[in-house]
């Protein structure tokens, strides 16, 4: 049996191809500038090459922070023009102002003019090259699922929702007491008999199997899978596609007895990475510390105009180990907004005051908590804290939802950067998802990745 399986770029790939090519067109264009022009400022050449390293680096951290690389806004060819843009005009200008790491600024303006377009020439270029070519449906990866149809929605959803060329053509049922099945959403219904057919007919190159119930995994279809596996096909478990693709942990398809084989980090018990990370959040705290000096003439003026009340507050949170803290934070309410109880605050909650809006908007409201950083409460990358009541409320209905309180709380952290405010339950399961992935996968790249992505947050004023 063979199939007419496509290539396909999983998500890690696409964004190493992405910052490849990045580097690759930009120094491209720049060389062939220099052999077709008389164009001094920026030479490739072995007497020079770290000017070359220095650009790379400046155009692959920029990219990041402009969200070049996330995959939603690199297959959007008006999200990714923007982009492009902000990211090239910060990448030349930090070029030009660190003269002893790069060349010296040229005498004729002309020279930054042709610097700066083929700069932002050979990126349009390449990302056109990818949205019209790589982004499109001819590199999706279709595949099979074997699961229970009263699942099959949410599966297909947690999936294609994140990666829409992940594309599932059809799913066995794997329901003993109820065998036959239905169509979602143009996935298809395949009988046992019938599923060589299929996979040759639609290309299939992948099975995944998210059946929780062992007695659907009949002795037929097991010897149809081994079949599959000698044919070359590749079978996997649905919570490591999942996680893989949604760099979340799949929680709901988990079953209670997860704390015996969960693989925390060993970033959590390296020594050597917590005392360097703890070394990094003081300086990081203190930096904060001061730039909110700095600021704060502007947020009294601000809180005078926008609030009309006390300018600081505490609320009490959970941290490490279960144990609750004092956090502080800059007021972004109504003073007494908790009059009938404590509520989850809303995208467009009416108790947030105008200039509180723009506090929360720009993250600033969360300046005070480098205080709570350096008092040893918190830690710059973490969960966030939240508050006793709704910790104990979403405990009793979310399995592992105390596993967050394995690690300090953070000011920023994985489900920050990658999911909007918490509003409901359902919102607190997804953020836990995202959590649990931090926990499990603490790194340092990880860290960095966060901390980017935190930065992209404040300039492009997504704070909740």
């Amino acid at each position: 049996m063979t199939s007419k399986a496509k290539m396909h770029f999983e998500i890690s790939e696409r964004k190493i191809l992405l910052r490849f090519f990045d580097v690759v067109f930009v120094l491209g264009l720049l060389h062939l500038l220099g052999i077709i022009f008389d164009f001094h400022y920026f030479k490739i050449s072995e007497t020079n090459f770290y000017w070359t390293i220095i650009l790379s680096v400046y155009v692959l951290f920029f990219g990041s922070v402009f969200e070049m690389y996330n995959l939603q806004v690199a297959s959007n060819q008006f999200q990714i023009t923007k982009s492009i843009v902000l990211a090239t005009s910060t990448t030349v200008l930090s070029y030009l102002l660190t003269p002893i790491i790069t060349p010296t600024l040229p005498e004729k303006r002309l020279q930054i003019l042709l610097f700066y377009t083929s700069i932002l020439l050979s990126l349009f270029l390449w990302r056109i090259i990818y949205v019209r070519f790589f982004a499109s449906t001819r590199f999706g990866k279709k595949v099979i699922l074997i699961c229970d149809k009263e699942e099959l929605e949410g599966l297909v959803k947690g999936l294609q929702s994140v990666d829409p060329h992940y594309k599932i053509e059809g799913y066995i049922n794997s329901d003993a007491r109820d065998s036959k099945g239905f169509e979602y959403n143009f996935v298809s219904h395949i009988d046992l008999d019938n599923i060589e057919d299929f996979i040759i007919q639609k290309g299939v190159s992948e099975i995944v199997i998210a059946s929780q119930k062992t007695e659907g995994i009949t002795v037929e279809l097991y010897n149809k899978l081994i079949k599959f596996l000698e044919n070359g096909f590749v079978i996997r478990e649905y919570t490591q596609v999942y996680e893989s693709i949604t760099q979340r942990i799949p929680v709901q398809y988990l079953a209670r007895d997860f704390y015996k084989y969960f693989p925390f980090s060993r970033s959590n018990q390296n020594k050597l990475y917590l005392i360097v990370a703890r070394f990094l959040e003081i300086s990081i705290s203190l930096f904060g510390i001061l730039g909110g000096v700095l600021i704060l003439p502007f947020i009294l003026l601000g809180n005078l105009l926008g609030n009309r009340g006390p300018l600081f507050y505490t609320q009490e949170r959970v941290g490490k180990n279960g144990k609750t803290f004092e956090i502080y934070k800059l007021r972004s309410m109504i003073i007494n907004a908790e009059t009938s109880g404590a509520v989850f605050a809303t995208a467009n909650d009416t108790r947030i005051t105008p200039f509180g809006k723009f506090l929360r908007k720009s993250r600033l409201d969360e300046v005070p908590q480098f205080i709570n950083v350096l008092k040893g409460d918190m830690s710059v990358i973490g969960p966030r804290p939240e508050r006793p009541i709704f910790v104990k409320e979403i405990a009793q209905i979310m399995p592992f939802y105390e596993t967050r309180h394995v690690l300090k709380p953070g000011l920023t952290g994985w489900a920050q950067v990658n999911y909007s405010y918490g509003e409901t339950i359902e919102d607190s399961l997804i953020k836990l998802q995202y959590d649990l992935y931090y926990i499990k996968h603490r790194s340092v790249y990880l860290d960095l990745n966060i901390i980017v992505k935190t930065i992209s947050t404040v300039l492009f004023y997504k704070g909740q």
